[in-house]
């Protein structure tokens, strides 16, 4: 027999928790309906966003460069010292010889002078501060263990510096691979966005590039004349790598980063300058106006000076500009960052 009872009502709470929940459905879906899709960034967009990261993976880069420079010359400092230290030695081995041989002396003729034991003891200072025995000694003896007290303080500030120097050197290290990792972050993210990019797109960018590049080349062969031999000689030398990829850390042949060119420039021309765009700020002459730069002149870029290039007259530059460009002309203008002065080498 069929039940006739009736079905049992929901809740007011739960017909308020199911009110609630589809109005919030029929909500959300009017606002996904109503939103504009995400655009994608344009061009130039791109563009703007991948030249700051090229920046900031630069000013990486000059601080890498930095922390190679100080770990290399850290490694020589440590090898002369080690050295030293090795030859300094030898030379203790031949002063305890030379002091062993006027015991075994005394020992054949009759017996080792007390005083003369003192060779044998592994701290010759302590038996030398005790004024009272002095006596017994032999002015040759005196001299020998005095010679042997000298080495033995001179080697101790020897490998003590040593020491000092392999623990900046750890420090240096764990500097220069935090700085690798950080310019490798910032070029992963450039490359990331450059992928959001159409080919034809990438072609329009690289279009625009080499007009400007092709007209920075025309004004810059107008330009004056160089401040010096050597400037001549250098700004030569850039030009001849003209092409060459940017690749960070590099010094040449084949590819450079931007104080990696100079520095390879001026070496071509017999000078020595710093291998950082900081440190080369520093040298020579500056040049505050740009009205009073010559060919060949070393030009900064940024408050941080983390950007140099040659000056090639007309308001030009020769250059290393960043990843994924080559050695080329360009307008002091377009650089991306202030000019802060120029150094004439």
């Amino acid at each position: 027999m069929a039940s006739h009872r009736r079905p049992k009502q929901p809740s007011r709470t739960r017909v308020t928790v199911l009110t609630t929940a589809a109005a919030a459905a029929v909500a959300l879906s009017s606002q996904a309906a109503n939103a504009a899709p995400s655009e994608k960034p344009s061009k130039d967009e791109v563009k703007a966003k991948v030249d700051k990261l090229y920046e900031q993976a630069e000013h990486a880069t000059e601080k890498y460069n930095g922390a190679k420079e100080k770990q290399e010359k850290l490694q020589k400092e440590i090898s002369t010292i080690q050295d030293n230290v090795a030859r300094g030695q030898e030379e203790l081995n031949d002063l305890r010889d030379g002091l062993g041989s006027m015991a075994s002396a005394q020992y054949r003729s009759g017996g080792i002078d007390p005083s003369v034991q003192l060779f044998l003891s592994a701290d010759p200072d302590d038996y030398l501060d005790k004024a009272s025995t002095l006596d017994q000694l032999s002015g040759q003896q005196i001299e020998g263990l005095k010679k042997i007290q000298e080495k033995q303080r001179e080697l101790a500030q020897e490998r003590a510096e040593a020491s000092d120097k392999l623990k900046d050197l750890a420090s240096t290290r764990t500097e220069l691979g935090k700085k690798k990792k950080e310019v490798q972050s910032k070029l992963a993210a450039a490359q990331k966005l450059l992928n959001t990019l159409t080919a034809k797109e990438k072609a329009a960018l690289a279009a625009e590039d080499a007009r400007a590049t092709r007209s920075s080349e025309r004004q810059a062969l107008g330009g004056s004349t160089a401040a010096s031999g050597r400037a001549a000689a250098a700004y030569s030398a850039a030009q001849s790598k003209l092409g060459s990829p940017y690749v960070y850390g590099a010094t040449g042949p084949s590819s450079y980063d931007c104080s990696g060119l100079t520095s390879w420039a001026y070496a071509q021309a017999g000078v020595s300058i710093p291998r950082t765009s900081e440190a080369q700020s520093g040298i020579g002459t500056r040049i505050s106006a740009v009205g009073d730069l010559q060919v060949g002149d070393l030009v900064f870029f940024f408050s941080d000076l983390h950007h140099v290039g040659l000056y090639a007259g007309n308001g030009q530059v020769i250059h290393a500009p960043r990843t994924g460009t080559v050695v080329r002309y360009e307008s002091m203008s377009t650089i991306g960052g202030p000019f802060m002065w120029g150094v004439r080498v």
